[in-house]
């Protein structure tokens, strides 16, 4: 079984995806859709994701949100959905099992199947270095499609994705940095430092303090899972990119709580 995934303008156009996979012949409760929303019983509640670097959908044990699941509309989808707050992102909703599952959402009106379906069918949870460019694509407004397939229906699955507007992964990685590009040379090139040579470094110590188990934790707590993660690139660039990236997220998570 593989993943695929997309990120859309439109909830619309992801709507229209998730259509056609189903008359794939893929099983709803192997499709979700995470989009920009809100309900009054919304509640905080982190992303569940995998400590492994390949993509999955990871046990999302989580606790219930009482009859939150169906309650937001997924009924136009065929999909049950649930509805929450993601700190530093707003409140977005859930549909489906899988879109649930991805949230760390187990429904009171799902009860122990949701945990069985998504542990024994749909694997583990999405990269943890890719979390914060879903977080980023709802700060947008953009709206998150994500599919467990057979491996032998995976790049028709792909294609439909596609040809329905999606962007990938790596294109909203760019995307993402693009518009952090010109503040972060402009805070850097100070001095002797050269931006354009360290960039690559520095960036990577940026997106290492995205990484939800470091969020938060100054690079003096973590310096030696990096050095394992990262070898031998932890330079000065690398750790002010880290320390950027710290301040980066409580940006958003300030402008949130504020």
């Amino acid at each position: 079984m593989e993943v695929v995934t997309g990120v859309f303008e439109s909830r619309t156009d992801a709507e229209g995806a998730v259509t056609k996979l189903r008359s794939l012949g893929i099983p709803q409760d192997r499709i979700g859709l995470i989009a920009p929303g809100s309900q009054p019983e919304a509640v905080e509640r982190g992303v569940a994701v995998t400590d492994t670097e390949e993509p999955g959908m990871g046990r999302a044990m989580g606790a219930a949100v009482g009859g939150a699941m169906g309650a937001a509309g997924g009924a136009t989808l065929g999909l049950a959905a649930a509805t929450l707050a993601i700190p530093g992102v707003g409140p977005v909703i859930a549909f489906g099992i899988v879109g649930a599952a991805l949230l760390g959402v187990v429904g009171a009106a799902a009860g122990a199947a949701v945990g069985d379906t998504v542990e024994e069918q749909l694997g583990e949870g999405i990269p943890h270095e890719d979390v914060f460019l879903y977080e980023d694509a709802l700060r947008h407004g953009r709206s998150i499609l994500i599919a467990h397939v057979d491996d032998d229906r995976a790049d028709q699955a792909r294609e439909i994705v596609e040809d329905s507007g999606a962007s990938d992964i790596e294109t909203l990685r760019e995307q993402w940095w693009a518009e952090l590009r010109d503040d972060e040379r402009n805070y850097y090139h100070t001095g002797d430092r050269d931006f354009d040579r360290d960039e690559a470094t520095y960036r990577r110590g940026f997106q290492a303090a995205l990484h939800p188990q470091r969020r938060g934790r100054v690079y003096t707590d973590v310096a030696d899972s990096l050095r394992s993660e990262y070898g031998t690139e932890l330079d000065t660039s690398f750790r002010e990119g880290y320390e950027r990236g710290l301040a980066y997220h409580d940006r958003f998570r300030e402008r949130r709580n504020g």
